[in-house]
């Protein structure tokens, strides 16, 4: 019999949400979302991290300016496809690099640090499960981590508070989903057993 406990339900039931209200979450629920991002495990307990959470609605518009802007001039580095499609979805006035959400965590870590990003994206699914307990959506934003090395990004980045000298690892959109997304199926042949 399969176990069965909230936890796993949690787990089950997050989605990747890019559809949201403009509902702004509430102060205790960013605390709690930033305390499980702190809580998460880091190589050698370094908590080198930083999360920088931004709610403030010019800030973020002007943040997705510099990100269309970035990747108008970006060279994709490998061939992942988001990579590759992002250059033609940022021609469009629509684009919104974290879907309208009302708040943003970046999180950054210090460089040459060989754990940065595997302790970041621990600490960002802390979020994604916190906020997925307490009825929020998130998604998990790849761009800014994309244009990390953009002059004009970094610039402004630095002004909000992150260390020029951080790698940006990765951030968490969050709000109120507007339109939920569908469970997607999962890939046979990913687990593997040696007994």
């Amino acid at each position: 019999m399969a176990i069965d406990n909230e936890i796993i339900r949690i787990i089950k039931s997050r989605r990747s949400t890019r559809s949201y209200t403009d509902k702004q979450i509430t102060e205790e629920q960013l605390e709690a979302l930033l305390g499980a991002a702190i809580w998460a495990p880091s190589g050698g307990n370094n908590q080198s991290w930083l999360f920088t959470a931004i709610q403030n609605a010019d800030v973020l518009s002007k943040l997705n300016s510099l990100v269309r802007t970035g990747f108008g001039r970006y060279v994709p580095d490998d061939d992942y496809p988001g990579k590759h499609s992002i250059i033609e979805q940022v021609k469009h006035e629509d684009y919104n690099f974290c879907y309208h959400a009302p708040t943003l965590i970046i999180a950054s870590n210090k460089p040459h640090y060989e754990n940065a990003m595997a302790d970041c994206a621990l600490a960002l699914e802390n979020i994604f499960l916190a906020a997925e307990s307490l009825g929020l959506g998130t998604c998990y934003i790849n761009q800014l981590h994309w244009l990390r090395y953009d002059s004009d990004i970094r610039d402004y980045l630095a002004g909000l508070g992150i260390p020029l000298e951080h790698t940006i690892c990765s951030a968490a959109a969050v709000g109120y989903t507007d339109k939920e997304s569908p469970a997607p199926a999962r890939k046979d042949g990913t687990v593997s057993i040696v007994r």
